[in-house]
Order: C-alpha cells, then structure tokens, then sequence
C-alpha cells in the first residue's frame, strides 16, 4: 500500500554544517567522514548514490559530491543545465522556513561535472533565478563560483565553492542558520533529494527546504 503522505513531508530537517578553515584550495578538499551531509531521501526508498559533504567558514560554503554506481556517460550541457546531469543547491542565509515565497537571501546554483567550454568538457557553475521569488538575489560576477571535477567509470567527483560574495545577507557572526536543499539529478539514476522528492515544489518553495546549523568544533 502506498503511503498518503510522503515520510520526509512530515519533519523539518536540520543537519550540521561544521567549521573549516580552509574551504578552498588548489588541492582537494579531502572531507573526511564527519563533513558528511546526511540525507533523508531513503526515508520514502529513494535510491542514495551520492555521498555529499560540506562546509562553512566566513568566507562561504563548499562541497565535495561523489556520485557511483553509473553505467553510462553523465549528460551535460552548460546550455540546459536544467535538464543535465549535475548537482543543484539552494541556499537561504535567513533560514526563513516558514514562507513559501523566496526572499533576496534565497539563492540557487547549479554544478555540472562536465559540459562546459568549448570543447563541452569542463565543469560548469551558474546562478538560476527561483521561480515566483519576492525578490532575487544579487547576480553573481562570471568565475564567482569555484569548481572542479573528476570523471570516473562510474560516475564523478565533484567539488565546488559558492562564496561568501554570492550569498546575499550571508553573516556567520549574526545568523548561524541557513536554510538548505540539494538535489543530485542524473538521467540513469534519478534523483537523490535532500528530503521531500519531486512532488514538491522545493525548487521555488522555502519552506520545504531544511536547514544547517553552522557548528564551530
């Protein structure tokens, strides 16, 4: 029997975003195991093929996302980032849960591990509007986001970095919540959610989106 409800739907999430000094490097990010971000989609049995990492400092927040498991090339497209394969992140430095409209604080980026430049081989990274949004957030500068990748048989490694200049209102020292949702998209494998699943509008909708408490080890 089906559920009437979906599981996640019946919580709001709230997951710890930890402290790093350096959150960006010429090197990997090399996040060990307690930078894992943990993730509740398996709660309504949705397919978990992505391990995603995090952290925080004054300077922004960063990610590490390995996806496994594929059998078949990631599809990507710089031009429909939408609809390739690749990681979106939506971010509000309010943590404002309770509206169902974004603010200026809300932002949403998308990270591809191949489709970009000329030759469509190159990590890409870009800023998309929410829709229905009060107000948007301030555009970012081309470069802004940090990115990188690494294509693997079975799927990729993905690492990138959304600065504290991309993130409207973003102030640790005063807000030490942000309001947070990812979802890994991948046309072999399907979605992996933070929590609620696609019959949720969580891509334009604040208050289906968890939250990270910036902690300080």
């Amino acid at each position: 029997m089906s559920a009437v409800l979906s599981p996640p739907f019946l919580f709001h999430f709230s997951v710890p975003l930890r402290y790093r000094a350096k959150i960006w490097s010429d090197k990997p990010l090399a996040f060990g195991e307690e930078y894992r971000l943990q993730s509740f989609g398996h709660l309504e049995g949705r397919r978990q093929f992505a391990d995603i990492r995090a952290a925080w400092n004054e300077r922004g927040i960063a990610f590490s996302v390995n996806v496994t498991g594929k059998r078949q090339a990631a599809w990507c497209r710089e031009s429909r980032a939408v609809e390739s394969d690749g990681v979106q992140i939506w971010l509000d430095t309010r943590a404002t849960n309770n509206v169902h409209r974004a603010t200026k604080f809300c932002h949403r980026y998308v990270f591809l591990p191949t489709g970009g430049g000329h030759s469509l081989r190159e990590p890409a990274a870009d800023q998309l509007l929410i829709n229905r949004a009060r107000e948007n957030a301030k555009p970012i500068r081309p470069g802004e986001l940090r990115i990188r990748s690494q294509m693997k048989a079975d799927g990729y490694f993905l690492e990138f970095c959304v600065p504290a200049t991309a993130l409207t209102g973003y102030d640790p020292s005063e807000y030490d919540r942000v309001g947070f949702y990812y979802a890994v998209m991948d046309r072999e494998l399907g979605w992996q959610n933070f929590s609620v699943g696609n019959q949720f509008p969580f891509d334009e909708d604040p208050s289906t989106w968890g939250v990270c408490e910036l902690v300080r080890d």
